[in-house]
């Protein structure tokens, strides 16, 4: 089978799906957005991937903004434009593509059905959602006609596609209301790259190229998004401004990030660090070097979200401290695998409170921490996850098949 695997983001888990593929015989390309600013995997094939699979990065070689919405919308077509052209020069069978804009995704899957070739949408956020919140209000009530819009087209997306992968559960309810088949629809839950972040110790060579191997570090890693609340990490280094011992490392990326940055300059906090996002090949030690790893997520993201990098933390074996909706998937990985502290999106106080408690007890971090990566390993077995995939894209191939002899 010919798979192309579009993960616009370019996260390292999604690659590790496109090379598990591969080595059962599949010819597999992976593309992803050269210049977005998050976390990515390996941009090119190493030296003990199968053959069969190869790397596409797409660039649009132009500024892309994610803060003026007309820029961001021109940008999010042309790459949609550049994808579906790079996507069909490849011939796939099946396309299976997330983390896409809406207006990159219509034009990806506009193509793949006219090459004939078999379409998985991979809901990772609800889309539609994430912008009647950041937008609803805006505009003197035109972006809440924007938000609509952007409805109507996520709507039918979904029921164009040949298949539909869901992160969560907590996504089929408004599934229901798009009234997308529930046949069509597998509930896979993201995983953490496993095999990519091994355990390590905290002195190792990157703690101490940065001077955090004998500091107690609270380490947020990612993206610093519109959906994450930097004043959970603002309050955070301001509890232990008198602890000498302790560091808030931020490395991180994003338009939240920018703003804590001017704060910080205006109103400097010792034990606040930023760091820019790692190479994939440091990413291993810049975990290690943490205590406590922190995950964020405002209350009203809870239903169009789930924060990623709650799985590489699990793989990292670091306790953590997640300030999120107390329903949402993330949450309720944490307290089930035991791995750390799960506190309200809207309660700073006890998100601090929790931050004491972790720093005081080491017994709960090592405890914590050692549940986390037992649950990774128990849950991160990529053959399962390869196996679940192989399933949507026969069913979804069949389903395109099915569709195509009907209209003839």
């Amino acid at each position: 089978m010919r798979i192309a695997v579009h993960d616009f983001v370019g996260h390292p888990f999604q690659f590790e799906l496109s090379q598990a593929l591969a080595r059962r015989g599949h010819t597999v390309r992976h593309f992803f957005f050269a210049e977005d600013i998050g976390p990515k995997g390996p941009r090119t094939v190493g030296p003990d991937d199968p053959p069969t699979l190869s790397i596409e990065p797409i660039s649009l070689r132009a500024p892309y903004s994610k803060t003026n919405f007309a820029r961001r919308r021109a940008g999010d077509i042309l790459y949609g434009r550049q994808a579906a052209a790079s996507i069909a020069a490849f011939a796939p069978d099946v396309v299976i593509s997330g983390n896409t804009p809406l207006d990159a995704q219509e034009l990806i899957l506009s193509r793949a059905r006219a090459d004939g070739a078999a379409f998985v949408f991979w809901m990772q956020d609800f889309y539609s959602l994430a912008v009647d919140r950041l937008l609803g209000k805006r505009w003197l009530g035109a972006g809440r006609l924007v938000a609509q819009h952007y409805h109507r087209i996520e709507r039918r997306q979904l029921q164009l596609s040949d298949g539909v992968v869901l992160i969560s559960e907590d996504f089929a309810s408004q599934l229901e209301q798009f009234q997308i088949p529930p046949e069509k629809v597998s509930v896979i839950p993201n995983w953490g790259a496993l095999d990519s972040i091994p355990l390590r110790p905290k002195a190792n060579a990157w703690a101490k190229r940065h001077g955090l191997d004998d500091k107690f570090v609270f380490l947020y890693s990612g993206t610093l998004a519109l959906k994450h609340n930097p004043e959970r990490l603002w309050a955070l280094a301001r509890a232990f401004r008198g602890d000498p011992e302790v560091m808030v490392v931020l490395a991180a990326s994003g338009v939240s990030l920018d703003g804590l940055k001017k704060r910080e300059a205006a109103d400097p906090q010792p034990n606040l660090t930023f760091l820019p996002l790692q190479p994939i090949a440091e990413f291993p030690d810049l975990l290690g070097a943490a205590d406590v790893v922190v995950a964020l997520l405002e209350s009203d993201a809870g239903e169009f979200s789930v924060p990623s990098k709650v799985l590489s933390y699990l793989c990292a074996g670091r306790s953590i401290l997640l300030s999120a909706p107390t329903d949402n998937l993330a949450a309720r990985v944490v307290r089930r695998s035991a791995s750390g502290l799960v506190v309200s999106a809207d309660d700073e106080a006890a998100f601090v409170e929790a931050a004491r408690a972790l720093r005081a007890d080491a017994s709960t971090r090592n405890e914590c921490g050692q549940a986390a990566r037992r649950y990774a390993e128990e849950s991160f077995e990529i053959g399962a996850v390869t196996d679940r995939f192989e399933a949507v894209f026969d069913r979804a191939r069949m389903a395109r098949a099915k569709n195509t002899t009907g209209r003839a």
